[in-house]
């Protein structure tokens, strides 16, 4: 009998997780199999705003339209009670986002898809660690992506968890079509990339290398967001689905994210999947830290205080001034990424994406959250400390004068 490609990986998560697991080069690769086993084309799909712009570009991939969704100020998931029913009544799926590790209302998403019959899918990837009333994030959906390069420090690795055997074996077929040939290059990247990142934390040269990156202009993004390179994009449209069509987008930050690794970044990944619940309990003891501070997310600061730490992989700040403050902070040797700004629907437009009936609170959440790495959180309290940083709050922001337009933005710091 052969064995599947990455197959001791995908039963170490299987059992951490108690779902068949499929791996896969990516969370991003994990996705579009998910979409495209459960969804047709032209179908639409109910999604946050506040979330990265490589899942925009992998649901296009898909064949699908996007609609996104009302969310909650505190946490950037999605709010159901602001979904309208119009809007309920015309989706075919719905995906979370558990944004930065904080769960998404995964209970009343998956009585309404019930309800409605639509499958939800469980964007997982930085909620590796995350529970709801003590049930894993990924077990409440018909699919749910995992990344490892969120949680183990690596540049490769994610999974696909599903109800049944029967559908993981449909899925390796599927993920083996997709998967790139394996390249020496590929491998020699993921496996010397987090290396490089760790020798550069650990000689505190986080601030000079970050600097000489920008000047050289060797970052992949100039702002927290892609360039949307709009007609290239909508002449894709045409051949979707299709994920070589759309690759130029869902390539950014991680070009070999289909690439068939090899034994040495499968066995690399091995080994530090054996050290995940060290990192998660590192992140509690971080979040708990954060959580105490002014600067908290409300969501951030009651859940802590209802059920304990969480092992988060961002903890949500919310600051006034948060873009020069992130440039501020990288003279503490703090490079703060995973900015989500502007909210997808107004970063591509109803051409692309179904605008949210209510963005306010998306646009205001995007562009004052702070993602704080709880595994150095004394280094950032710190320097926010220094900064006399100044807690934002969304009940003074809503009795204001509403903005007209997003402000523009920087470059993401990821």
């Amino acid at each position: 009998m052969t064995t599947s490609y990455g197959s001791r990986l995908a039963a170490t998560m299987s059992r951490r997780l108690g779902r068949e697991c499929v791996y896969t080069p990516s969370a991003r690769l994990a996705l579009y199999l998910a979409l495209r086993r459960w969804c047709r084309p032209g179908e639409r799909v109910l999604m946050s705003p506040v979330n990265d712009d490589v899942i925009l570009f992998v649901v296009l991939a898909a064949g699908l339209r996007p609609v996104t969704a009302p969310v909650s100020a505190w946490d950037g998931n999605i709010d159901p009670a602001a979904v309208p029913e119009s809007t309920w009544r015309n989706v075919d799926a719905v995906l979370t986002t558990n944004l930065y590790g904080m769960p998404d209302r995964v209970a009343e998403l998956r009585l309404r898809c019930e309800k409605l019959g639509i499958p939800l899918f469980e964007d997982a990837a930085h909620a590796i660690g995350t529970r709801v009333d003590g049930q894993p994030i990924g077990t409440f959906g018909k699919a749910a992506v995992f990344s490892l390069s969120k949680h183990v420090a690596s540049t490769a690795g994610g999974f696909l968890a599903v109800e049944d055997a029967r559908t993981r074996r449909e899925l390796e077929t599927l993920r083996d079509e997709l998967l790139a040939p394996r390249r020496l290059h590929d491998d020699l990247t993921a496996t010397l990339r987090p290396l490089a990142r760790s020798t550069v934390r650990g000689l505190h040269l986080v601030r000079p290398v970050w600097r000489t990156l920008q000047r050289l202009g060797l970052l992949e993004r100039d702002d927290y967001r892609m360039a949307l390179r709009a007609p290239q994009l909508s002449e894709c449209t045409r051949e979707a689905p299709s994920l070589a069509a759309y690759e130029p987008w869902v390539r950014v930050d991680l070009h070999g994210f289909r690439s068939r690794h090899g034994a040495l970044v499968r066995g690399q990944l091995e080994l530090r999947m054996a050290a995940l619940d060290g990192n998660l309990t590192r992140r509690e003891a971080g979040v708990s830290l954060l959580a105490d501070t002014p600067w908290a997310s409300p969501a951030l600061r009651d859940r802590v205080a209802d059920t304990g730490p969480l092992p988060l992989f961002r903890a949500p700040l919310l600051v006034h001034d948060r873009d020069a403050l992130i440039d501020r902070l990288v003279s503490h040797g703090v490079v703060s990424g995973y900015v989500y700004d502007p909210p997808l629907d107004d970063y591509a437009g109803a051409e692309f994406v179904e605008p949210s009936p209510d963005p306010s609170a998306a646009r205001w959440f995007a562009s004052h959250v702070l993602p704080a790495d709880p595994l150095v959180a004394r280094k950032i309290a710190r320097a926010l400390t220094k900064e006399r940083t100044t807690p934002a709050s969304w009940q003074a922001q809503s009795q204001a004068q509403p903005e007209t337009q997003p402000q523009a933005q920087r470059a993401d710091a990821d």
